[in-house]
């Protein structure tokens, strides 16, 4: 219908400015919804307003934020990843699914249908965002948990496993990331021996494997009491004429 009785009609008509040609298109247009309808009584202008304009509601305050939804899962620190950056969550919902709902601004969890949490959205990788109040009072003292008291706790189990906690904050930009790592190993040392313990942390820094997931996999497959993997060997130095060897440098 455009193409029949806009386009058409203003296709000889030359324009100079785009208010120009927009003036004669509304032109066009209302003349189109002022007709009469061929087969029924009133126009298409008298349809809106007898249907359409009665049920419309004012547009919204704000512009709309196109947002997008993704699930995470709260993890032991209480804080869900997302976009490469850590947001908070009520300490009550660890372990559980929680939707994300991001915006270009905002980030908001959701669970069971209710919002759990709102903060503005962080910018760049690795930071944490993290809310006062999502710690209860009744969990502080598993929350006080600092870099300096973990490592202590790891000195009282052995060598190895103050080194595996120190390697495991250290790999990361900043150690709250590096929390769910080593408060997974501390729960792990309810259920497992201070000498099993230190025997995994060995081995998953022989094997540089030093990760929570790692070192529960250790202990569940009973590889702590497997005998001590050593690291490969360096291969022998190839002989070659372009090859001088360090002792050119003497």
């Amino acid at each position: 219908m455009a193409e029949r009785w806009i386009i058409a009609a203003l296709r000889q008509r030359k324009f100079f400015s785009i208010e120009e040609l927009n003036q004669a298109i509304r032109e066009l247009r209302d003349r189109i919804n002022q007709r009469p309808f061929r087969k029924r009584e009133g126009s298409r202008a008298s349809q809106f307003a007898a249907l359409d304009k009665p049920a419309l509601n004012p547009l919204p305050a704000e512009p709309f934020d196109l947002s997008q939804w993704s699930r995470a899962r709260v993890n032991i620190d209480y804080h869900i990843v997302f976009d490469a950056n850590y947001y908070s969550a009520p300490y009550n919902l660890v372990q559980e699914l929680v939707e994300v709902r991001s915006t270009p601004t905002t980030v908001e969890l959701f669970h069971k249908g209710q919002r759990v949490a709102s903060r503005l959205r962080a910018r760049g990788h690795g930071h944490s965002v993290t809310i006062a109040e999502h710690r209860p009072r009744s969990h502080q003292a598993h929350l006080e948990w600092t870099p300096s008291r973990m490592v202590h706790w790891a000195q009282s189990i052995g060598p190895h496993t103050a080194r595996l906690f120190e390697r495991i904050m250290n790999d990361k930009p900043h150690p709250e990331m590096g929390y769910r790592g080593c408060l997974g190993i501390i729960r792990l040392a309810a259920r497992y021996s201070p000498a099993r313990m230190e025997a995994a942390a060995e081995r998953a820094l022989v094997t540089g494997a030093c990760r929570y997931q790692s070192v529960k996999s250790i202990l569940k497959h009973s590889l702590d009491s497997a005998p001590p993997v050593e690291p490969p060997p360096s291969p022998p130095l190839q002989t070659h004429d372009n090859i001088r060897g360090a002792e050119y440098f003497d």
